[in-house]
């Protein structure tokens, strides 16, 4: 709902005063005054009530009402939820919101005579309790305030009519962030986590909050602004009938929509993996689980930045958990799960974490920003996927400052680039690159410490009734935060930039040429058939020159027709081609299963030859051992053998001599010599 203006040029505090008069809040006498206030809803007599009280007294000091009144409690609370509240944003608050509810107040002010009235009347029955949450201005437009109500001592969120049918059409304002109203419990203040989009929904996950990393998952419903809490399972391993482990909390990963699934990619986690971990959200199922990756996969990180490119995931940067920058470029291909690491050709941009990437006409990378443990960054880096080649082109306008920790989010060939900041402040310009120019300008600058004025919050781009939307969530900026900031970028913010006359990259001029050249194909198809439309209907009397003309139109209509047919036949067989590639892809990861498994098997095998070696190895060392022993003892033996066999030989001699001496020894009476055993 538009805000209405009124025909007052009354300045302020006067025009203040006289919408307070007109609601019966000056105690002027005033017949009709109850007629007025009554026709105010309960909420909105309430909201009334407290911004008149903060506006004239200031924030509410008195004391809660002890006794039983629901109207008193109700306008207690309404008036103490305003907190410190400046009373100049008050007067503006009341004057605004009696505008939206009757916009011709003014021109019948003057219509009625003043008369007592001490307030304005609210309709509230016993235990219905209702209370005004603050509306909180931090240098940004702030939609209507949010009623809550109390039945029977049960909270119930409920929303002003207007914003509760047109959530964002109270504020028709563009280029300009605004915080929606919005419904639902809302997730804990974070930093550092993943959001995206998918079906009018944006999904935010995991974070760190006072250090301690999250793994809860939360939806906001774009269409009704309503928070809730996904209750995620996990994955069930059917080989085992065990559910597989909780995810880890992380943060500084990267949330990335695909088919119907979320893909969550690296992030930094308590008790880090080796290699970056690909995580599946199912929508369907409510449940995650770990995708299986094969090639080499990156070492483990987190802010890093994560690109969707086609049908891949292109990784660059981010810091490892040994605190080590990185600069290597990594991609994923989601049809295959396969890593591939590449070196490109040129510079790359230097080791550095916390920036942003984009990509422009589905070929051209661009790496904007970041930090190092020294310093931030403003320098802006083009890969060409094609030719995996580095540039670094010349930037035009309204060059950002050194950031890091900022967001950002493509519309058209426009980089929306938020928040951030330099390890001193917070960064409160949002600014635009048009991608085919590389030219920067300003679209707008918040004042104060606000979310969008932060480090690590997130950016997605939604549609609502019709208008792209961009909408942020969380951030630290001193304090961490769990706040919705959304901006409606204005057509003047989307609208290519001035062509400058200096020249550009021929990366980008390619791109931007070839760009033209598709638009002016088509216009010139467009004209084609518009004029073929005319002949069909206006045949009478024909021109000769317009003749020729739609002679020749329908000539070049018909040349398009059969490039058109010959490109249709390409078309179908480099599908073909792709089909029959993806088929033997297919086959050779079945072979290369197989294959596997069979390696496996030799490895085992080889494992337990391995083993039986060794027990081998051991026995012959055994076996060497006892041989050396027998050697030692054989040759003992002969030792002894040889003494045995001397000893033997000594004693034969000596008996041969005793025998000898015989008869001639007795004849001679020569004594016998003594026997051997005695000597």
């Amino acid at each position: 709902m538009a805000m209405a203006r009124a025909s007052s040029g009354l300045a302020y505090p006067e025009r203040f005063y006289a919408a307070a008069s007109y609601a019966g809040f000056d105690g002027s006498p005033r017949a009709a005054a109850k007629g007025v206030a009554s026709k105010f809803s309960n909420d909105s007599a309430l909201l009334l009530y407290a911004l008149y009280q903060q506006a004239t007294i200031g924030p509410c000091t008195v004391s809660k009402p002890r006794g039983w009144s629901p109207v008193e409690q109700s306008k207690w609370t309404s008036w103490n939820g305003l907190g410190n509240m400046a009373s100049t944003e008050a007067m503006r608050l009341f004057v605004k919101i009696l505008e939206e509810e009757d916009p011709g107040w003014y021109s019948r002010a003057s219509n009625y005579v003043s008369e007592p009235v001490s307030e304005p009347v609210v309709n509230v029955e016993m235990n219905h309790t209702e209370k005004v949450d603050p509306v909180v201005e931090n240098g940004v437009y702030t939609t209507d305030p949010k009623i809550t109500s109390t039945e029977n001592g049960i909270p119930s969120e409920t929303q002003d009519k207007d914003t509760a049918s047109d959530g964002l059409g109270s504020v028709a304002v563009y280029d300009q962030w605004i915080v929606p109203l919005t419904s639902g419990q809302r997730p804990r203040a974070r930093y550092e986590h993943g959001a995206a989009i998918i079906q009018d929904k944006m999904y935010v996950y995991g974070g760190n909050h006072n250090g301690r990393y999250l793994n809860d998952l939360h939806v906001l419903d774009l269409r009704s602004w309503a928070w809730s809490r996904v209750e995620a399972g996990f994955e069930v391993d059917s080989a085992e009938s065990q559910p597989s482990r909780p995810l880890a909390p992380c943060a500084g990963h990267s949330l990335i929509p695909w088919e119907n699934k979320l893909i969550s990619v690296a992030g930094h986690t308590k008790d880090p993996s080796e290699t970056i971990q690909v995580r599946a959200f199912d929508l369907q199922t409510n449940t995650w689980s770990i995708l299986k990756t094969y090639g080499k996969p990156p070492v483990s990180r987190g802010g890093q930045s994560v690109t969707l490119v086609g049908t891949s995931l292109v990784i660059f940067g981010g810091q490892d958990a040994k605190r080590s920058l990185l600069n290597d470029l990594h991609i994923l291909d989601l049809e295959t799960m396969t890593w591939d690491e590449f070196d490109a050709a040129g510079v790359p941009p230097s080791p550095r974490s916390d920036h942003t990437a984009a990509v422009h006409a589905e070929r051209y990378l661009l790496i904007f920003g970041g930090g190092s443990h020294a310093a931030c960054f403003n320098d802006l880096h083009v890969l060409d996927v094609q030719n995996m080649e580095w540039s670094r082109p010349t930037q035009q306008g309204d060059i950002p400052t050194p950031r890091a920790g900022h967001a950002g989010v493509t519309i058209g060939e426009n980089w929306f680039i938020v928040g951030g900041g330099d390890n001193k402040s917070g960064v409160s310009e949002t600014v635009v690159l048009n991608m085919s120019t590389l030219v920067w300008s300003v679209v707008t600058t918040v004042k104060g410490c606000i979310p969008v004025a932060s480090e690590g919050l997130s950016l997605v781009v939604s549609s609502y009734n019709g208008e792209d939307v961009i909408v942020s969530f969380g951030g630290y900026n001193g304090r961490y935060s769990n706040e919705i900031n959304v901006l409606k970028p204005s057509h003047k913010s989307t609208l290519p930039a001035k062509a400058i006359e200096s020249p550009l990259p021929d990366s980008v001029s390619a791109v931007h040429n070839a760009t033209n050249a598709t638009r002016d194909l088509e216009s010139e198809v467009e004209a084609v058939q518009d004029g073929k439309r005319e002949v069909v209907v206006d045949n009478i009397e024909k021109d000769p020159r317009k003749s020729r003309n739609e002679g020749s139109a329908e000539h070049l209509l018909a040349t398009l027709k059969a490039e058109k047919e010959e490109l249709e036949s390409s078309l179908s067989k480099e599908k073909l081609l792709s089909l029959q590639l993806k088929q033997e892809i297919s086959e050779a990861e079945t072979r290369n299963t197989d294959l596997y498994k069979e390696l496996q098997s030799v490895r085992g095998q080889l494992a337990a030859e391995q083993s039986r070696c060794f027990k081998l190895e051991v026995d012959v060392a055994e076996l060497r051992q006892k041989l050396q022993m027998m050697e030692t003892l054989q040759k003992e033996l002969e030792l002894l053998q040889r003494q045995k066999a001397a000893s033997e030989q000594a004693v034969l001699m000596a008996k041969q001599r005793q025998n000898s001496g015989g008869m001639w020894t007795w004849i001679t009476g020569t004594p016998p010599s003594p026997k051997v055993d005695d000597v």
